[in-house]
C-alpha cells in the first residue's frame, strides 16, 4: 500500500472500513428472479407514449412545481386520510436514511425484527444510532414478550415494521401490531413495499395514531428502476423530516415516469392481479415437493427452506435461474431461498430448475 493510499484510509470512518458494500448479483443472461422485481414490462403503445413524454421534459432545468402533482397523485392512489402529507424519496432507501438522520438525537436508537431488510440495520449504524433486532418466532412470526420486551428496554427511537417482511413474506398479527404502536416511545414506521401484492394494508388505520407512518415504493408498482419512495404521515411530523430531505431529490424523469404509471395504474393493477395468481400456482407446486418446506407468502415472493441451500442455489444458478440465496442472512434462515415470483414462463423454469436442483 503506498503512502497516499494510507493517508486516504485515515479518512474512512473504521466501521465503514469494516462494512460490507450492498451486493448486487450479476444476473446477465439469466432467468431473474432474485430481486422482487414486476417482471412485466410496459406493453408497446405505452412504451411509445411514455418516450414522447420524456422527450418532451426539460431537461436543463432543476425539477419544478411538478413533483407536487406526483405527490398528489401518490396521496389520492394510496387513499391518504385527512390531516396527513406525502414525502418523496429516491427510493424507499432515502426514506430510511432521512430518517435516522431526522432522528439522530442523544441516545436514539431503531428497533426491528430479525430477519428483516437490511437498510434498517445499515442507515442505524452509517448515522451513528444504535440497532436492536429482535429475533422473530422460528415460524417467522412477531415474538410478541421479546419485542415488548426490547421496547421497554432500549426506548427507540424508531420501530420498523416490515407488513409484509422481507424476506420471509409474510403479514404480522395484527393484535400484536397494536400493542407494539401503543407501547412505542418514538416513532413506528410501517414499510408497505410489497403492497400490491399483500392482502392487507395499515393505511386504514394509520389516523388512529399521530406517531405511525406509512412508507411505499413504486418498485414493487413496476417501476424498480425509476427510484421512487414516498411516506405518509401527520403533516407536522413530515414537514419536521422533510427538512433533511436533499433539494430536488427526485429527478424529472423519474417524477414524470411515475405520473405516467399512475394515469394507467390499471395496467400495473392487471400485472400485480397476474403475479398473485402465479404466487399461488408455485405455492401449489412448491407443496407438493419432497424436501422442500414453504412459507405462506403476502408478497412476490416466496421464502424456502431446502437440505442444501448453497447446494441447490448453485445448481439452479448453473441451469440460468437466479433466485437469493438468504441462508446466511440470519441464523433463523438457515438453508432457506428466496423465491421471486415471475411470468408462467420464468416460474417453470424456476420450478424445473430448483427439483433438479436439490
Amino acid at each position: 500500500m503506498s503512502a497516499g493510499e494510507r493517508d486516504l484510509k485515515k479518512l474512512i470512518r473504521q466501521d465503514v472500513q469494516s462494512m460490507h458494500a450492498y451486493a448486487i448479483q450479476d444476473s446477465v443472461g439469466m432467468v431473474k428472479l432474485d430481486a422482487m422485481e414486476n417482471p412485466h414490462r410496459l406493453p408497446a403503445a405505452l412504451q411509445a407514449h411514455l418516450g414522447q413524454r420524456l422527450g418532451a421534459v426539460a431537461l436543463n432545468r432543476y425539477p419544478d412545481g411538478r413533483v407536487n402533482d406526483l405527490r398528489k397523485a401518490l396521496a389520492d392512489y394510496a387513499q391518504m386520510p385527512e390531516g396527513f402529507d406525502i414525502m418523496l424519496g429516491n427510493g424507499s432507501d432515502e426514506l430510511i436514511s432521512l430518517l435516522a438522520m431526522a432522528c439522530d438525537v442523544p441516545n436514539a436508537s431503531i428497533l426491528s425484527p430479525l430477519p428483516g431488510f437490511v437498510m434498517y440495520g445499515m442507515s442505524a449504524q452509517l448515522q451513528g444510532l444504535k440497532f436492536i433486532g429482535v429475533p422473530l418466532t422460528a415460524d417467522f412470526e412477531l415474538d410478541e414478550a421479546a419485542m415488548l420486551a426490547a421496547i421497554a428496554e432500549h426506548q427507540p427511537s424508531i420501530i420498523y415494521i416490515a407488513y409484509p417482511n422481507n424476506p420471509t413474506a409474510n403479514l404480522w398479527d395484527d393484535a400484536v401490531i397494536e400493542k407494539i404502536v401503543e407501547a412505542a416511545p418514538g416513532l413506528v414506521v410501517f414499510d408497505e413495499a410489497y403492497q400490491p401484492f399483500s392482502s392487507k394494508s395499515y393505511i386504514d388505520r394509520i389516523a388512529r395514531h399521530g406517531h405511525v407512518l406509512l412508507m411505499r415504493t413504486m418498485s414493487k408498482f413496476g417501476l424498480a428502476g425509476v427510484r421512487l419512495g414516498y411516506m405518509i404521515g401527520p403533516k407536522a411530523l413530515i414537514a419536521e423530516v422533510d427538512k433533511v430531505r436533499p433539494p430536488y431529490n427526485i429527478s424529472v424523469l423519474n417524477y414524470e415516469c411515475a405520473l405516467f404509471a399512475l394515469e394507467h395504474s390499471d395496467v400495473f393493477a392487471g400485472q400485480a392481479q397476474e403475479l398473485r395468481a402465479q404466487r399461488a400456482i408455485v405455492f401449489e407446486a412448491l407443496g407438493g415437493m419432497t424436501g422442500v418446506k414453504t412459507w405462506k407468502s403476502d408478497a412476490n415472493m416466496i421464502l424456502v427452506r431446502v437440505s442444501d441451500a448453497a447446494k441447490t442455489f448453485e445448481g439452479m444458478r448453473s441451469r440460468g435461474v437466479l433466485i437469493k440465496n438468504v441462508s446466511k442472512m440470519h441464523p433463523l434462515l438457515a438453508n432457506c431461498l428466496r423465491l421471486t415470483v415471475g411470468t408462467a414462463d420464468e416460474n417453470l423454469q424456476m420450478l424445473a430448475a430448483l427439483k433438479e436442483s436439490l
